[in-house]
Order: structure tokens, then C-alpha cells, then sequence
């Protein structure tokens, strides 16, 4: 699969789907899997049935994994871009391809 383009902790923004637009943090990402979760992004509902730990029951809402290709990483001044990897210093970037700013802190 290679390195990971999105990594936990970026700032995304979703390309695709019913949740075109919406901006969030990866708060997971599954890079053998090709997926990430983004934070209030992609939210289902699950119907539990009450257990012991949560006699209550009821509706659920969880996140949902979104594909790596949906999402878009978010410049300094909230445009989507792709982000490529440069060799600074001997060292392996990541770089915003419309901004060229450093991602990796």
C-alpha cells in the first residue's frame, strides 16, 4: 500500500458521498485496510439490545470507516489538497501539493 498519505490527527476534509464537505480529524486510520474514521463524519446507527454493561439498550450512533480516496487533507486556509512526500534533510516530508507548506511537524 505504501506510506500512509492521511495519517491520525490530520485535518480532512470528505470529497464524496452524503457527507460531501463536511471537515473533521481522522480520529483512526486502517492503512491495510485503506480506510480512515473521521470525527462526527459517515455517523451510523446501531440498534443494541440491553446488556449487563448498558442495561439501557437502545440506539447508537458510531462512526463509520470512510476510503482514503473520499477524504482530502486540509491546507492552513481550509482548501482540500493531495499531499505528496518530499526528502528534506535527509528526511521523508510530507507535503501539501497545492501550498508546498511541511505537514509533518
Amino acid at each position: 500500500m505504501g506510506a500512509a498519505k492521511i495519517k491520525k490527527g490530520d485535518k480532512v476534509v470528505v470529497l464524496s458521498g452524503k457527507d460531501k464537505g463536511k471537515t473533521g480529524t481522522v480520529t483512526q486510520s486502517m492503512p491495510k485496510d485503506g480506510k480512515v474514521i473521521v470525527g462526527g463524519v459517515n455517523v451510523a446507527t446501531r440498534h443494541r439490545k440491553p446488556t449487563q454493561a448498558n442495561p439501557q439498550g437502545g440506539l447508537e450512533k458510531v462512526e463509520a470507516p470512510l476510503h482514503v480516496s473520499k477524504v482530502a487533507h486540509v491546507t492552513a486556509d481550509g482548501k482540500p489538497t493531495r499531499v505528496r512526500f518530499e526528502t528534506q534533510d535527509g528526511k521523508k516530508v510530507r507535503v501539501a501539493v497545492k501550498t508546498g507548506e511541511k505537514i509533518d511537524g
